[in-house]
């Protein structure tokens, strides 16, 4: 499979904005939601599990780096997973969403705004550069290959890019597109890709969910029904 680039201008990072500016405001992505909290938790144990077997007794003493770091959201779980205020950071484009995340988190979190790829980010420090659900919505495949670089340099020797996001295409949202596992080898020919599947399609388990919790969990025991993937992608 052949990713082909695009002409870019620096025009995507304006183009993420109008396209977030587009999605109208919603309680779907509520913890209170019961889809939610169980995708909450099923990526929480991943991630535990994925860093218990790099051999890491401890994360108080690693660094992490979000790039579209929205509201803080996933900042304040990695604090609660034991991450220290020092060692984070984050990197957001729109500035509403970096105010949030300026008065959600400690002060001693840094934060930086603006577009990831054009932020001078420390180079090979950080022991996880987290990527939430971004590059699905990056549409130009030269930006995804330019802001991975810039990733990429930041990632220390023995650390690696922590990634969460879906691999199959919204047919009802063409704002984003789902990045396949072969993609992040593209973007990270370097890097030695784990990746395993992740999260019950979310409208299905929105609908399962709100009839029982337990019909969510039973039905995401098939991996054909899951739409995401956690991936570690080591230097």
């Amino acid at each position: 499979m052949t990713f082909p680039d695009t002409d870019t201008t620096g025009a995507e990072p304006a183009a993420v904005a109008e396209r977030y500016a587009r999605r109208a405001a919603t309680e779907r992505y509520s913890l209170l939601q019961p889809d939610v909290w169980l995708t909450v938790q099923e990526r929480q144990r991943a991630m535990l599990r994925l860093f218990a077997g790099l051999g890491w007794r401890t994360l108080a003493d690693r660094r992490l780096l979000e790039v579209g770091c929205g509201s803080g959201g996933n900042l304040l779980e990695m604090l609660r997973l034991g991450f220290s205020p020092e060692h984070l950071s984050g990197v957001e484009l729109l500035p509403e969403r970096l105010e949030a995340a300026r008065r959600s988190l400690p002060p001693a979190v840094t934060l930086w705004g603006g577009d990831a790829s054009q932020v001078p980010l420390p180079e090979g420090q950080t022991d996880v550069v987290l990527l939430s659900t971004v590059f699905s919505s990056l549409l130009d495949d030269a930006f995804q290959q330019q802001l991975a670089d810039v990733v990429w340099r930041a990632v220390k020797p023995g650390g690696g890019v922590l990634w969460y996001d879906f691999t199959v295409n919204n047919p009802r949202n063409p704002d984003v597109r789902g990045v396949p596992v072969a993609r992040i080898r593209h973007l990270f020919p370097q890097g030695q890709v784990r990746a395993q599947r992740l999260t019950l399609a979310p409208p299905l388990g929105r609908a399962v969910a709100q009839v029982h919790p337990g019909l969510w969990s039973l039905l995401n025991t098939l991996p054909w029904l899951r739409t995401h993937v956690l991936a570690w992608v080591q230097k």
